[in-house]
């Protein structure tokens, strides 16, 4: 308990410290409305231009200080928010620690377990929240306050509840090792292979569960193959009433499927859109579906009306969709997962059978098997000079606006300096961005900063606060096992320039079957580019004699 009390002195000295800045600032504010000097978030005075007036300074000059001040406030205020919410996550925990404590050692199994029901039906009562809530937080709670880097971090407001509840759900089913490890790499600079991208506070929630979740797959102890075909077996539609008359209906499916869903209407949606449909797109998508499903055609109108359905073919643009595969799970030499755009990790096999049995509208996306990063789409170029949109695809991922999730193949390109100012068209000079944010960075004083090759570019907001750039954590692919021997074999010269590559077996007349270690290949050696060139013999899909339960009728 002598940890514990110490950890939760700790977290209150943190709590007291932001309600001190946060009393400064709007002492601040009052001094303002008061006509006098202005202070910063510790209590000292800041300086100001000498103006005209009873208050010593400009209004404008007021009123951009009060901006800043509310924006100063909004961040003090989400750091008590996160610094609460561990006194909160760690008061819950103690309470089911000391009611344990407080169950006799010989209690039966059933009477620990009413026990811990009426402690949390307790916390339940106090919270006013329902019984599975409450049931939640307790296990949210006990998670984050067992991975002490993930606790420390809410407690000294660098991460939110938000943050703290997505470590609690993907470290759901790992083993206490695997749940540190997964902690350690996104909280522990000094881990072995700690995330090199965003820390995790500065990424909005979604985008901080979309790594976290490749992460996790990448690393789980059981494979993706598996476990997805577990998950295959768990596939349902749901229906849930809403209220006004509305209610939801949901497909849970396997990711390709759903994901081949969602593009389709989306598709039939835009090829509807025009100056005589008054419906939205997301409107548009909800009535293709419940055409499609119920035969009324896929121009079927809200509210039911068959009268809506619009005449005439539907034109139906090209969908294009990313999957980035490591080569050699591509090949089958290895399990490891592909990612899926706009869905997240799939199994190898899901990817290999997306981009070669007929989905045209799936692009497959190569990795450098050295350090994860993209090389190529397809067979049509290898380092993509003559297909910049798609390096910037590759490069970006999204939409490059800070917070901004809007997928690659939705966004516009854009010169971060404007030709007419003399910008270049460089990989250095060109970003993406969707279409809202594109029409805010020329209404308004966003202003994007200078992206890198490999690294899209930093916004500076109007007030100018600097938000970096979301760089991506890419990861070193594995490389199938490759047993001691072959790594002493010499291939000489002529061998190599012959097709033996990397990951390539060897002939019987070469050497027995072995695998090359790709570390006697120098990452500019020819061999590589011929090693991408040659044509791609895929596996047997291990799913591919699946048959799905029987219904009962």
């Amino acid at each position: 308990m002598d940890i514990l009390a110490a950890g939760a002195a700790a977290v209150m000295e943190a709590v007291h410290t932001s309600l001190t800045g946060l009393d400064a600032l709007f002492l601040e504010d009052a001094r303002l409305d008061a006509g006098g000097p202005a202070a910063d978030a510790t209590g000292g005075k800041v300086s100001g231009p000498a103006t005209s007036g009873a208050a010593g300074y400009a209004a404008v000059d007021v009123i951009q200080r009060k901006l800043d001040n509310r924006l100063e406030r909004l961040a003090l205020t989400s750091r008590l928010e996160a610094q609460l919410a561990a006194v909160k996550a760690r008061d819950v925990a103690e309470i089911m620690e000391l009611q344990q404590a407080m169950t006799p050692p010989g209690a039966s199994l059933a009477d620990r377990s009413f026990d811990e029901v009426s402690v949390v039906e307790e916390i339940a009562g106090v919270l006013t929240v329902s019984s599975a809530s409450a049931g939640a937080l307790v296990m949210q709670s006990r998670k984050i306050c067992s991975l002490p880097p993930a606790m420390n971090a809410l407690a000294c407001g660098a991460i939110s509840w938000m943050h703290a509840r997505i470590i609690a759900d993907e470290t759901e089913g790992l083993d206490r090792s695997g749940a540190e490890a997964l902690v350690a790499h996104f909280f522990n600079p000094d881990s072995p292979k700690p995330a090199r991208a965003a820390a995790p506070g500065e990424l909005i929630p979604a985008r901080f569960r979309r790594k976290v979740r490749v992460w996790r797959e990448r690393h789980h102890p059981e494979t993706l193959e598996k476990r997805h075909a577990k998950g295959r077996a768990d596939r349902r539609m749901e229906y849930a009433p809403d209220r006004d008359g509305m209610a939801w209906v949901s497909l849970y499916l396997p990711g390709d499927t759903a994901c081949a869903i969602w593009n389709k209407a989306t598709d039939f949606a835009r090829g509807l859109q025009g100056p005589t449909e008054p419906r939205t797109l997301a409107q548009l998508r909800s009535d293709i579906a419940s055409g499609l499903l119920l035969g009324g055609g896929t121009g079927q109108a809200a509210n039911g009306d068959s009268r809506g359905h619009i005449d005439g073919e539907v034109p139906t643009p090209r969908t294009e969709v990313l999957v980035t595969v490591p080569v050699f799970a591509l090949l089958g030499l290895t399990d490891e997962p592909a990612l899926l755009d706009g869905y997240g990790p799939i199994p190898a096999s899901m990817a290999r059978k997306l981009t070669s049995d007929g989905a045209g509208s799936f692009y497959r996306v190569l990795v450098d098997p050295r350090d994860g990063a993209p090389l190529e789409i397809g067979r049509t170029s290898y380092r993509l000079t003559k297909a910049m949109r798609k390096v910037l695809q590759l490069r970006d991922g999204k939409c490059t606006f800070p917070g901004c999730s809007n997928h690659s193949l939705d966004t516009e390109t854009d010169h971060l300096t404007a030709w007419h100012h003399g910008g270049t068209t460089g990989i250095s000079n060109l970003g993406q961005l969707c279409r809202k944010h594109h029409h805010l960075k020329h209404a308004s004083g966003w202003t994007p900063g200078r992206a890198q090759q490999n690294e899209p570019p930093g916004w500076t907001s109007p007030t100018g606060r600097y938000y970096p750039a979301e760089r991506h954590d890419w990861e070193s692919p594995q490389w199938p096992p490759i047993p001691e021997a072959t790594r002493e074999y010499d291939a000489p010269a002529h061998t190599q320039k012959a097709g033996l590559h990397p990951s390539v077996r060897l002939s019987p007349e070469t050497s027995p079957s072995r695998l090359l270690d790709p570390d006697v290949f120098a990452p500019d050696d020819p061999v590589w580019e011929d090693f991408y060139a040659m044509p791609i013999r895929l596996p047997q899909d291990p799913l591919a004699k699946w048959e799905p339960d029987p219904v009962p009728i």
